[in-house]
């Protein structure tokens, strides 16, 4: 028998409980020996939680208690779980987390002190999608070229219907926090910073980068409008908020941002909550993974997995996939090397001249035009929406800030990344 304990019995923590329950037949045959729930920890007691398993408000009543065999950490922040977390682990405990934040700033401090005790953290990425196994075990006999995907559930909704049903990024905002897909303060998921934790823990897998969340290019969602809707269906685009990571020579790209992507491509069609990543090895080509990225059941069945594969197996692995230096030399790319080709959203003043002079700043600039098009706003104004040919990110930052500066630019450009 494998006695687990769970450190943080919310509504992931509530899931694993009861699908163990449920699914006790099927999980003890897979898993060899059965799996039981001895204790929760929790802040506050007096909740009814139904459920039928010891409950206290000390971890250390966990860690501590030699019975248990493997920790449960579903708490989330960073560094109290990273304390509870090491202390786990130096007590001899196996540990199976889904906490994309502890990993996007510990993964590396973690897997030297897990050594040979089974650190997994499935669940971490994409909810019910085993990405995490398919990067690091199934596709471990390739180079990855690239990782492209939606992360992020709630941004995702948003945009789907913000293109589908032409709602404004207010509105569905609002919505989306109605329906408990957003939290009273979005920042986290619509910000970006949610989809780069789970891009870094990535990276780590593919390329043995060790970045933090500060070290790479986060943008979110938050400046996008109907305009920037309608040019992209214009111009056979949809709009996605992507996590992307990509080898070039010795470098490695990784940045997070809304970006507009061909309707061609398998991953533009991922609507909704649903979550979509797509990786491609240098032997294998392209392989996709879609499915829920979040919910208490499907996250918990990545939980679930990772017990299941400790209790077969009772042995360590690299955690993070590998134990040596995979690729010698690689290295971040600086996000000002970053190159891609960029949409641009600029509200002039409709006067004569305007846009000889913007035209001139681009050609200062050493920025092409791709396409450009004016759309009126008012009587006085207007937007010129323009997409350029592949630029260095330097040379577009160079260039929003030069426009800005313009007494008839009204407002800071909107740019949406095309990739």
């Amino acid at each position: 028998m494998v006695k687990i304990g769970i450190i943080g019995v919310g509504t992931v923590g509530a899931s694993v409980v009861n699908i163990l329950k449920d699914n006790a037949d099927v999980i003890s045959a897979r898993a060899g020996v059965d799996i039981v729930v001895k204790s929760g920890v929790v802040k506050n007691l007096n909740k009814d939680r139904g459920l039928d398993i010891k409950l206290t408000d000390n971890v250390d009543d966990i860690l501590n208690d030699d019975e248990i065999d493997i920790v449960v950490e579903l708490m989330g922040g960073v560094e109290e779980p990273f304390e509870i977390v090491k202390k786990a682990l130096k007590n001899g405990k196996a540990v199976v987390t889904a906490n994309k934040a502890l990993l996007a700033y510990h993964r590396y401090e973690l897997q030297e002190i897990a050594q040979d005790i089974a650190f997994e953290y499935e669940a971490s990425v994409a909810g019910g999608i085993p990405i995490i196994n398919a990067l690091r075990d199934g596709l471990s006999a390739n180079h990855i070229e690239s990782i492209m995907g939606i992360m992020n559930g709630t941004s995702n909704y948003m945009l789907t219907e913000m293109i589908q049903n032409g709602v404004n990024y207010d509105d569905i905002l609002k919505k989306a926090q109605e329906l408990g897909y957003a939290e009273a303060d979005p920042t986290f998921d619509v910000g970006g910073y949610d989809a780069a934790h789970k891009l870094l823990i990535l990276a780590s897998i593919a390329y043995g980068i060790d970045a933090k969340p500060e070290d790479i290019l986060i943008e979110g969602i938050e400046n996008i409008s109907k305009e920037d809707v309608d040019f992209a269906s214009e111009f056979g685009y949809a709009i996605k908020l992507l996590g992307i990571a990509k080898k070039d020579k010795n470098m490695v790209e990784l940045r997070v941002h809304a970006s507009m992507i061909s309707k061609n491509e398998m991953i533009s069609k991922i609507d909704g909550v649903m979550n979509g990543i797509s990786v491609v090895g240098d032997k294998v080509g392209e392989t996709l993974y879609y499915g829920p990225g979040a919910g208490g059941d499907a996250t918990a069945s990545a939980v679930i997995a990772n017990i299941i594969d400790i209790a077969r197996s009772g042995k360590s692995r690299p955690m993070l996939g590998f134990d040596r230096p995979m690729e010698a030399g690689l290295k971040l790319k600086p996000i000002e090397d970053i190159k891609s080709k960029y949409y641009l959203r600029i509200n002039v003043s409709d006067k004569k001249g305007v846009l000889a002079k913007v035209t001139k700043i681009f050609e200062e600039n050493d920025i092409s035009v791709e396409t450009m098009l004016q759309r009126p706003t008012s009587k006085e104004s207007a937007n010129l929406l323009i997409s350029t040919h592949t630029a260095y990110e330097r040379d577009i930052q160079k260039l929003i800030n030069s426009l800005e500066a313009l007494e008839f630019v009204n407002f800071k450009p909107v740019m949406i990344r095309i990739v």
